[in-house]
């Protein structure tokens, strides 16, 4: 993605991170020669490989499996928080425009095919269990052996080892200190919870920058 330096996160951690905390994210390949692509939740293993390996699973009849090839990497898209910036919170000046506050991170990697039940088993067991676990009373994947056998039938697992990653937070570095510390305080504000999100964002960044 287009890149400009002062917009460029590469501490492993907090890519991780992001991509933990928003983990609904676009799976991009190429089908009959044009870009492809699907909404899938993911699972993040940090541990395996240099920056880590991506699980998930999609619909049997979704055609994008099948464009898997492990010679030919995909890309995983991971959209964290994003706002809208005014440019009445700048200090006054004609010159200033509006933009957009975000985070985003892009991984890219080599996909492969989950075909044994024990291991469909295991990522749908993780996935459940990751997004019960708010409910007070967390629903699991307990039924009978042969009717869960025949749902796994219905999709398609998979793995992406993730071979490269590029992280961007924009969150006003091209502006003053002051310019961006009343942006944060002003998205902090806001009713809309995304973003408080990006204003949080923000003055933990610029908190760490202090210490």
């Amino acid at each position: 993605m287009y890149m400009p330096e002062r917009f460029r996160e590469d501490d492993l951690p907090t890519l991780h991170a992001l991509m933990r905390d928003h983990s609904f994210a676009t799976l991009v390949t190429q089908h009959e020669g044009v870009p492809f692509a699907s909404h899938l939740p993911l699972v993040l293993a940090a541990e395996e490989g240099p920056y880590g390996t991506l699980y998930g699973h999609m619909a049997r009849p979704n055609p994008q499996w099948r464009d898997f090839d492990a010679a030919r990497d995909v890309l995983v898209i991971f959209q964290g928080p994003h706002t809208y910036v005014s440019p009445s919170w700048y200090e006054e000046d004609p010159a200033n425009v509006p933009t957009w506050n975000y985070a985003a991170v892009h991984a890219y990697g080599s996909p492969r095919l989950i075909t044994d039940d024990d291991s469909c088993r295991a990522l749908l067991d993780t996935l459940v269990r990751r997004h019960e676990a708010p409910f007070a009373t967390p629903w699991r994947l307990h039924m009978p052996e042969a009717e869960l056998r025949q749902k796994m039938q219905g999709i398609m697992a998979f793995a992406v080892r993730i071979t490269r990653l590029e992280g961007k937070l924009k969150l006003s570095q091209n502006r003053a200190l002051e310019d961006q510390q009343r942006v944060a305080a002003t998205l902090r504000q806001s009713a809309d919870p995304m973003s408080r999100d990006v204003g949080a964002l923000m003055q933990q960044r610029l908190e760490a920058r202090r210490t």
